[in-house]
């Protein structure tokens, strides 16, 4: 009887937490986040598995879709069409997605393990940005390929793919596929899809994941692009919220997203010559609250090991070296669920960035300080990357009297501090620095309702 309790009481839990249908999504009135059909914000947490339909089976999906669903993950990001190989190489059940290679004929056999990520997705509360291809099936720079797209074949296999996924709420449309258009062909394709989408699908958002480097809008600040995505990438050098910084300055606005950043377990600039860091989830909290405190709509995670489904015995790219597996252990993307549930905890649609916030010395190093406001000025948020200290301006929140805490990012956990008039100019300063010694300091109107993690 006791067993019967507990089976219906996590049964009743699991239904709760992953059976609610999603709602399409679209663009908040303001133009800065996304929200769903209802209005609530939409809360981006990606996740890279580029490889996810091509290379595993249904239980590896399951395995995969259930471990990010646990971890908030809201969107995950799958590839049609995919890189290494992806054409001439079958899935795990034999089968390869087109006939003959051709875009206006594709397999149903292969389709249906499409169909099945999206409804397991669905039945788990997430999203699935779907990317039709990868871009070495237009823009041959590097990879596999082949090269198979024309416009007029591009159009009619954006037709079909919106034919076929019309009535699938959790969907978004992500084009390109890490290149960026280099001549009038390319450029046309992309557009060519877009438009064969569009033909048929005007309800799903669409974007388009650009090289490294680079912004969606760099190419394509055109209609039916509904927001920006970067791709900061796998570099220590990199200031990720530059990025938003700059998309933020386009016409007309959109939200924006970072797409595709450091990965964790990954080699750092592992296309140059020579041996390289490691990279680590320290640097996947750096990007991910400097993506987010720089005025971002979402942040999308990334491992080396699990973007290529990587396994021993299949040849590793650019060194993986961890099962896909055992790489869903690692401790980045547990992190990102505090990061989540920090940030909802609060308004995070009103957070605006503000450097003027930071009276301390503050150098555009790998320690530089990034600093937000809420709009109705009741809540600033620094995170200081290396444990630097934080002298905030105080009297930038609306009220006489502040509360202030220290979060750690590497638990999850808040600890209080003290309280301060507005007028003060307290210095805060972690208690360790230096790499991997993050810290977010939370500034609160005294009478604030907000009930942080």
């Amino acid at each position: 009887m006791k067993n019967t309790f507990w089976i219906l009481i996590f049964g009743f839990i699991s239904l709760f937490t992953y059976g609610q249908e999603t709602q399409l999504l679209r663009i908040s009135d303001d133009r800065r986040y996304l929200v769903t059909q209802d209005g609530e914000p939409f809360f981006w947490l990606g996740g890279t598995a580029w490889k996810l339909i091509h290379r595993l089976n249904k239980e590896e999906i399951d395995l995969y879709l259930t471990d990010r669903a646990s971890k908030g993950f809201s969107v995950i990001s799958a590839v049609i069409l995919a890189e290494l190989d992806g054409l001439n190489t079958p899935n795990a059940y034999g089968d390869k997605p087109l006939i003959g290679n051709n875009p206006e004929k594709i397999n149903e056999s292969y389709f249906e393990l499409v169909d099945y990520v999206i409804d397991k997705a669905e039945e788990l509360g997430m999203y699935i940005g779907l990317l039709p291809t990868w871009g070495d099936k237009f823009n041959l720079k590097w990879g596999a390929g082949p090269v198979i797209f024309t416009p007029e074949n591009g159009e009619k296999y954006g037709e079909i793919l919106a034919k076929r996924y019309l009535d699938r709420n959790n969907l978004i449309w992500i084009l390109g596929g890490d290149r960026m258009p280099e001549n009038d062909d390319q450029y046309d394709i992309i557009m060519a899809m877009a438009k064969g989408i569009r033909k048929i699908d005007t309800l799903h958002l669409m974007t388009y994941h650009p090289a490294g480097a680079y912004k969606s809008t760099d190419a394509f600040n055109v209609e039916w692009l509904d927001f920006d995505m970067f791709q900061s990438g796998h570099d220590r050098r990199v200031k990720e919220y530059k990025f938003v910084i700059e998309s933020h300055k386009t016409d007309p606005p959109r939200p924006v997203i970072e797409a595709e950043p450091r990965y964790e377990n990954s080699m750092e600039r592992f296309w140059e010559p020579g041996e390289h860091d490691w990279l680590d989830d320290s640097d996947v909290r750096l990007t991910a609250y400097w993506t987010m405190l720089s005025g971002a709509a979402g942040y999308t995670y990334g491992c080396h090991d699990i973007w290529q489904m990587y396994t021993i015995g299949v040849e590793p790219v650019s060194q993986a070296r961890t099962g896909w597996k055992e790489a869903l252990n690692l401790p980045g993307s547990r992190q990102m669920l505090y990061m989540k549930n920090l940030l909802t905890s609060f308004p995070w649609q009103k957070m605006v960035n503000n450097q003027d916030l930071i009276l301390s010395d503050n150098p555009e190093d790998e320690g530089y300080i990034v600093s937000s406001i809420g709009m109705d000025k009741d809540f600033i948020i620094a995170y200081t990357p290396r444990g630097r200290p934080i002298q905030p301006d105080l009297s930038k929140i609306g009220s006489d009297r502040v509360k202030a805490y220290w979060f750690n990012p590497r638990s999850g956990e808040c600890l209080y501090l003290d309280s301060y008039s507005n007028s003060e100019r307290p210095t805060f300063k972690p208690w360790a620095t230096g790499r991997g010694s993050d810290f977010l300091l939370i500034i609160l109107s005294e009478n604030s309702d907000i009930k942080l993690p």
